[in-house]
């Protein structure tokens, strides 16, 4: 049966129909002669203006939208370009008398302050680094051992990756765990001279957890661990390290807690550094987040410096700090990183 039709139906097209043969007509008339004998000027479009709420997202068409966009974006920037100009022209008609730049808001700058942060001239500091378990290394009185060691059956990767990081901590040797539970390989250690032990935990075959503990008598540090990437992996690497000893920087490492593990990184490399090597180990901590980066530094003339980076590299994140050496079921931890309860503000930080 054929369908009644609606009188609505087909109301856009009708009505789009009579617009253009309204435009059409209009035109006719405006080439004509007026009742006068003179001609009608065709009347100028009116512009189109948008309400002030209008946004660009409120385009339908997906083309259009995009367009309108790189518009707004090209004319902010040149109103950001603009008004450097301009101040800029007024700093150097000032001269001396223009004020001082502003300095911009970071979330670093705008952290929020942490009672617990190191006061190199507190007399409560001192004593805690004086008597506490690093102080030994601290007084050259032990020389770093260092055991690496992976989870049971580690991939191909965790094991490139636990060899290139013992060519960068000297003294370091690498062995695997055969099934023995680290309860049993930490008497092992002690009982061999090691000072600590580095496990390299690992999930589907990618490196993601490290726990550094350090003996005999701790602490124990679990880390998360991310964007690993080995020495084929980095572009314009350079040659492959030397065995000199490399210099350690620790970047940012401010609360008492950030103080404990910077100095139980410290403790994993010798006292004195071998500076022809030209060689450095650094930890640079940035929101929480540990950057590791191994360099080397090339002398270009006598005033540039360029590096060289060598690899391997990754990203650690503290999860716990536990007092003792590892023991997962009655281990006292010092530190537990709660993110529902600490992770409260983007500019609260805790190293």
């Amino acid at each position: 049966m054929r369908r009644a039709r609606c009188p609505a139906e087909g109301g856009g097209r009708e009505w789009a129909k009579a617009q253009r043969g309204m435009a059409g007509g209009g035109a006719e008339m405006g080439s004509g002669s007026g009742p006068a004998g003179q001609d009608v000027e065709p009347a100028a479009p009116e512009r189109v203006l948008f309400p002030p709420t209008f946004s660009v997202s409120e385009i339908k068409n997906k083309q259009r939208r995009h367009f309108m966009f790189l518009r707004w974006k090209q004319q902010q920037r040149k109103e950001k370009l603009a008004l450097k100009k301009k101040r800029r022209k007024e700093r150097e008609a000032l001269g001396d008398k223009a004020p001082p730049k502003a300095i911009p808001k970071t979330i670093e700058n705008q952290r929020i302050y942490d009672e617990t942060t190191v006061d190199p001239n507190d007399e409560e500091v001192a004593f805690d680094i004086a008597t506490d378990e690093f102080a030994p290394y601290f007084n050259r009185q032990t020389v770093p051992k260092i055991l690496i060691t992976t989870s049971d059956r580690p991939r191909g990767r965790t094991v490139r990756f636990c060899e290139q990081l013992s060519t960068v901590i000297p003294n370091s040797h690498v062995y695997y765990r055969r099934g023995l539970a680290l309860k049993r390989i930490i008497p092992q250690c002690i009982a061999r001279d090691f000072t600590d032990l580095i496990v390299i935990n690992e999930d589907r075959k990618i490196p993601n957890g490290l726990v550094l503990s350090h003996l005999p008598d701790g602490p124990t540090a679990h880390f998360r661990m991310s964007s690993v990437r080995l020495r084929k992996e980095i572009k314009r690497k350079g040659k492959q390290p030397t065995e000199h000893v490399p210099e350690v920087i620790l970047n940012n490492f401010t609360t008492r807690l950030g103080h404990s593990i910077g100095r139980m990184f410290a403790s994993l490399f010798p006292h004195d550094p071998q500076f022809i090597g030209r060689q450095v180990a650094t930890f640079h901590n940035q929101r929480d987040y540990i950057f590791f980066r191994f360099h080397r530094y090339i002398f270009k003339s006598e005033k540039k410096v360029g590096i060289q980076e060598l690899g391997p590299r990754f990203t650690l994140k503290l999860r716990s700090l536990q007092k003792g050496t590892f023991d997962s079921k009655f281990g006292e931890y010092e530190w537990i990183h709660k993110r529902r309860e600490m992770d409260t503000s983007r500019r609260k930080f805790h190293l």
